[in-house]
């Protein structure tokens, strides 16, 4: 629970933003089409009307690989005359991570264009003048092209609920004056990212949305008929690692959708005709193997294809060896690096959500010798990694 004397999130994140407003020339909003970024879009157009900032600058990234559903509502909210449109529907390069064998693709492809999920937008940006092709990465090299003569911020949608490490990472440093809710961008151009809303829950976000009866994009609706629980409906990229499952409902929601992607995409049609635990660790020892360790070194040998992965993963286990105080520890670090290995998570982000979770980050305070008196009790009560050794 958290308490901001008299104020709620929603009363905090107005606050936050129109501070933005006050500090930058420009604020730009980015945009995904989903829940997060739909609230934080909306929350900025009530301060850019007070402040009479209008229209507000929206980027958004377009993979190509989305849902028709999203690309439908971005449009929407790019033809809004409140808006100023920064649609990028240029040639980059994402992570495939539907395939074990082909870990890219190519979006935009101008020698394809038969063969684009969906159609560029006469409004869009088409040109990729950045120096730049992979998508985390475009986000500053946009601005440093762009907005290299002004004072940007880029307010982004990322909830501290959804993953430990955000929560570490956004409240454990300064970034700009007294706020740790951001990162650096370029500090030389005074180039920022903050998240207004890091501190939202899921129903705060719903019920923002709710309350002001504010447009969102439907496909979260047909994911809710089809069973997909709120945790894990994502509407970005479908051969992301975070949202690869969104791949077994395709043909189902979007018909047309799913005909084109299972062509263009490698690895997405084998991927329908798996189970929704495919991309999981089973909750047992496969009968053929005598451990969870046993279970991952052949799924290393067998799956992973590039010999860098190979050593990448390796690397990571290596260093968390010294955590293995008992088998419990060591079958969840393995049972982890088997789900990277499963869903082809070359970001390795189930390891690093993992390793900065409370109950690993208590393992490695006691192994440093720097864990505290005061969690010594609850660590015998409730951490099942260290109860039977302090």
């Amino acid at each position: 629970m958290k308490f901001y004397s008299n104020n709620n999130v929603y009363e905090e994140a107005i606050k936050r933003i129109e501070f933005f407003f006050d500090e930058f020339e420009e604020v730009i909003i980015g945009f995904s089409g989903g829940k997060d970024s739909t609230v934080t879009l909306h929350l900025a157009l009530e301060v850019a009307e007070k402040k009479n900032r209008l229209p507000l600058k929206v980027l958004f990234i377009d993979q190509e690989a989305e849902w028709q559903g999203t690309i439908d509502y971005v449009k929407k909210v790019m033809y809004d005359e409140r808006v100023e449109p920064l649609w990028f529907q240029m040639p980059i390069v994402i992570t495939n991570n539907a395939s074990t064998e082909h870990r890219y693709s190519y979006c935009w492809d101008e020698n394809k264009k038969e063969e684009w999920l969906h159609p560029k937008d006469p409004i869009s940006i088409k040109e990729n003048k950045y120096n730049c092709e992979r998508f985390h990465d475009l986000f500053k090299a946009i601005l440093q092209v762009d907005f290299k003569d002004k004072k940007t911020c880029y307010l982004a949608g990322v909830r501290t609920q959804e993953a430990p490490k955000r929560l570490m990472s956004l409240t454990s440093g300064l970034t700009y004056k007294d706020i740790t809710y951001g990162k650096q961008l370029t500090k030389a151009l005074g180039h920022y990212t903050f998240y207004p809303i890091y501190d939202w829950e899921i129903k705060d976000i719903w019920k923002y949305i709710y309350d002001n009866d504010i447009e969102y994009c439907k496909i979260y609706d047909e994911m809710y008929k089809h069973g997909v629980t709120i945790n894990d409906m994502r509407i970005s990229n479908l051969h992301h690692e975070t949202s690869i499952q969104a791949l077994l409902l395709v043909q189902e929601i979007e018909p047309k959708t799913w005909n084109k992607i299972s062509s263009r995409v490698a690895g997405s049609n084998s991927i329908k005709h798996l189970k929704g635990e495919a991309f999981k660790c089973p909750k047992e020892v496969p009968s053929m193997f005598n451990s969870w360790k046993e279970y991952f070194m052949h799924l290393k040998d067998n799956l992973i294809k590039e010999e860098k992965y190979q050593e990448q993963i390796m690397k990571r286990i290596d260093n968390l060896k010294k955590y293995m105080l008992n088998q419990i520890v060591e079958d969840d670090i393995y049972r982890t690096a088997i789900k990277t290995i499963l869903s082809s998570d070359w970001d390795f982000t189930k390891m690093i959500n993992f390793t900065t979770g409370h109950q690993f980050q208590s393992i490695k305070r006691f192994v440093n010798n720097t864990i505290t008196e005061d969690n010594i009790e609850y660590c015998r009560k409730y951490n099942k990694y260290i109860k039977d050794l302090i």
